[in-house]
């Protein structure tokens, strides 16, 4: 039997198989967050695609945590009204698992949308606002330093993530990841490059990870125990001095002890210095690690293209699960054709199961049918 699709929990979480689509931001929101006719294609679309869970992009829990203006938001009801149509229409004809990254740019935020440069926009143009993070140090030469947080900042943005945890299990999916990687507000407490604060809140690592382990703290205690919550990472800096995997372990087993039912392991982000050996599977090494030793499950990302490279990391205990971002935007039945090289067995809508070619006449689970 496959590994890639044999079934897994996380924590309270029962999937299928071990394919993860990761989050990726579509820039794509009406301007004040609100969810658009393009999350329901491209959402439907990779909700058909037969992977075991499909985590919806970062979604900022405050207007100014946005990476740019474009970006999905969940801070509001009127948010969660606006996303409900799309993830009622997965639920009727779709069994994939449902999770949403939430998530807070920090001093990354105010950026222009990618296909427009993505270069940080100043506050006092048009899209543009004051970013915050732990200090005001920028994140590169030419942009814009943020605010230094205060006590209440730091409060309003807890308070934050617990109101859209909440709404986020309102709509009834069925994980949350909360987003501490690539540069973004979490990660910026965490790295030393970034949090140069002299309060309980900077300093030594134990003072570092306080502030998130208090998010992630208060997000689980505010969703049912059966509503999965894990946590997305950047296991290094890649930069002599900032974050690394040793620190990583130590944070993912304290996040372990607070009940956190997966580490979701990436890297890079925080600063333009960093010098990554991109590779395929350059980040599996860091997933290795913090399964080994931090005992909990662990979904590898960055690079996975084919099915036996992801049936390889599998079968020799490197992770958990393997999450695809990239290769699923290029291929969205990647499941489909990974299942056919390896002989297993994929959920797709009866819609489509005429398209089944011959030598691979089993390859649908035909017991499992739209709601």
């Amino acid at each position: 039997m496959s590994m890639l699709f044999s079934p897994i929990k996380l924590g309270p979480l029962q999937l299928p198989n071990r394919i993860a689509i990761a989050p990726m931001c579509q820039y794509s929101a009406d301007g004040n967050g609100m969810a658009t006719d393009w999350h329901m294609i491209h959402l439907g679309h990779m909700a058909l695609s037969g992977a075991g869970l499909l985590i919806l992009e970062a979604t900022a829990v405050t207007p100014e945590g946005r990476i740019s203006p474009d970006d999905l938001g969940l801070w509001s009801d009127e948010h969660m009204a606006a996303l409900a149509p799309t993830i009622q229409a997965i639920r009727r004809y779709s069994p994939i698992a449902l999770g949403v990254q939430l998530a807070h740019a920090g001093r990354k935020a105010s950026s222009e949308v990618p296909w427009k440069g993505g270069a940080q926009i100043p506050p006092d143009q048009p899209r543009g606002w004051q970013t915050v993070a732990p200090s005001p140090l920028p994140f590169a030469e030419g942009t814009n330093a943020p605010l230094e947080l205060d006590g209440a900042g730091m409060q309003r943005i807890l308070d934050g993530f617990v109101d859209a945890a909440r709404r986020a299990h309102q709509l009834g999916l069925d994980a949350i990841e909360l987003h501490a990687a690539h540069g973004y507000l979490l990660h910026e407490f965490l790295s030393p490059l970034s949090n140069h604060r002299t309060d309980e809140y900077g300093g030594s690592l134990e003072n570092r990870m306080r502030y998130p382990l208090e998010v992630f703290k208060a997000l689980r205690a505010a969703v049912p125990a059966e509503m999965a919550v894990g946590v997305r990472i950047s296991a290094s800096d890649w930069v002599e001095g900032g974050w690394d995997i040793g620190q990583s372990v130590v944070f993912a087993r304290e996040l372990e002890k607070l009940g956190c039912d997966f580490i979701h392991v990436s890297s890079g982000g925080l600063s333009p210095l960093q010098k990554i050996p991109v590779v395929p599977g350059y980040q599996i090494e860091f997933a290795e690690r913090i399964k080994r030793e931090a005992g909990m499950p662990t979904i590898g990302v960055g690079l996975i293209t084919e099915a036996g490279q992801a049936e390889r990391i599998l079968e020799q205990g490197q992770a958990d699960m393997v999450a695809l971002a990239r290769a699923m935007l290029f291929d969205p039945r990647w499941p489909w054709h990974a299942a056919a090289e390896l002989g297993a067995q994929v959920s797709a809508p009866p819609q489509y199961w005429r398209s089944q070619p011959r030598e691979y006449k089993d390859l649908f689970d035909t017991r499992q049918v739209q709601r």
